[in-house]
């Protein structure tokens, strides 16, 4: 696919071979990223799971008297084809996580990642526990972070507003999920749960820090002997 040239020389973003004839979405994008974002803003579908006690706080955010469906967001999806928004609200645990990788990738773009509470975000009280993953962003992309333990539905809707924000301030022409050249429109590796969780990303860092640690073996037992 060929990069748009701008008048200056410099590169413009790039546009979708199926969208380069297309001209007027490049000229008035301007123009329809306000259209373009008040839809996607004001229509986010959450998947409907929990994992632990955060979760409660979310079931209270979507109830009458908080009323998610002030924002749109009302609509709890019990299918991730169905959905845009991922709520990780609990603690995440290392069998968990390819369940939870699994069903990321199969949301349809754009899709979004809320780490709510400190255990999803950290760890919380359970970091460096030998079944709990210290922070769902080491596996997926987290797009806001709420802190707490639990936070309260308040601060769950204020994540959602801060998210709406930030959906604002997307172009049509920029986001990721109409380049095909982008990575983070690829397909998250699923983790292997073995004797530990093995993140397929790091393979290569495991393999090398393994080799080392052979090796200083070895070197300490022949000192030994």
């Amino acid at each position: 696919m060929t990069v748009p040239q701008s008048n200056n020389g410099e590169a413009s973003p790039a546009v979708p071979e199926e969208l380069q004839e297309n001209v007027w979405i490049t000229t008035i994008a301007k123009f329809l990223d306000p259209i373009y974002n008040w839809t996607r803003r004001n229509s986010l579908w959450p998947l409907g799971f929990g994992l632990a006690c955060c979760a409660i706080e979310m079931i209270c955010a979507a109830s009458s008297r908080f009323d998610f469906a002030r924002f749109g967001m009302e609509v709890f999806r019990a299918t991730p084809r169905q959905a845009d928004v991922m709520i990780i609200s609990g603690t995440v645990t290392k069998k968990m996580v390819p369940t939870i990788v699994r069903l990321y990738n199969q949301m349809a773009e754009p899709r979004y990642v809320i780490a709510m509470g400190a255990c999803a975000s950290g760890g919380g009280p359970f970091k460096e526990g030998y079944s709990v993953v210290d922070g769902i962003d080491k596996f997926l992309p987290v797009d806001v972070y709420i802190p707490g333990c639990p936070p309260t539905p308040q601060a769950l809707l204020n994540g959602m507003i801060a998210m709406q924000e930030k959906i604002d301030q997307q172009s049509i022409a920029t986001v990721p999920w109409y380049r095909k050249d982008d990575p983070l429109t690829e397909l998250v590796p699923i983790p292997l749960l073995g004797p530990d969780l093995v993140d397929l990303r790091q393979v290569e860092l495991i393999k090398s820090e393994a080799a080392k640690a052979n090796a200083e073996t070895a070197v300490e037992e022949a000192i030994l002997a």
